[in-house]
């Protein structure tokens, strides 16, 4: 297993992926696979309460279930290297109106930590008041609530600003993965230096 290996780029990166029922799943199994062989460790957060399960979608589809590892009440973003919010509808509207995952979220933004939001993802992040003034992309129904909060909306595969990586849909993941593990790798080294 590729996380075994000395000189992993994202050697024992600790990735806090904030989800709950109605997520996209291969937002989520895509990013979580790519990283995991690249050597992060991976928790899954979720309002829900440890031992219990998310399950995900495929577009309309019901997908798997996947155990969630720490309810996002006991979860502190100093324990984290960076965060990682999947898409579909249900899962971030969901998030958006519980104030514990809002504040989680927050806590990333305030710490300048990196973030990676895709599809419907960058929802939660209005609410945790983390968009005026980045550049962002997201799936094309939410580019009026993000300009409404003060981003610049680009309908790009991928958009980076600073630590903040977003993407519009499924078929990006592959762009969006390799813009979080460059944002991920640029902020070891700077942490390094």
């Amino acid at each position: 297993m590729a996380a075994n290996l000395p000189d992993t780029p994202l050697d024992a990166k600790r990735i806090a992926v904030l989800m709950t029922d109605g997520f996209e799943q291969v937002e989520f199994t895509g990013p979580r696979d790519f990283l995991q062989e690249h050597g992060a460790v991976i928790t899954i957060v979720s309002p829900k309460a440890k031992g219990k399960q998310v399950v995900g979608m495929h577009h309309k589809d019901v997908g798997d279930s996947f155990d969630i590892d720490l309810t996002v009440a006991e979860a502190q973003a100093r324990d984290y290297d960076a965060l990682l919010l999947p898409g579909g509808v249900a899962n971030p509207d969901e998030l958006r109106i519980d104030p514990v995952s809002v504040a989680f979220v927050k806590e990333f933004a305030d710490a300048g930590k990196p973030i990676a939001a895709i599809c419907h993802g960058p929802w939660t992040l209005i609410d945790a008041e983390a968009v005026k003034g980045k550049q962002m992309t997201s799936w094309p129904s939410l580019q009026a609530d993000l300009r409404n909060a003060g981003a610049v909306w680009r309908d790009e595969k991928v958009v980076v600003d600073g630590n903040l990586v977003t993407s519009r849909k499924p078929d990006d993941i592959p762009a969006f993965n390799e813009a979080f593990l460059t944002v991920l790798t640029q902020a070891r080294a700077a942490r390094a230096s």
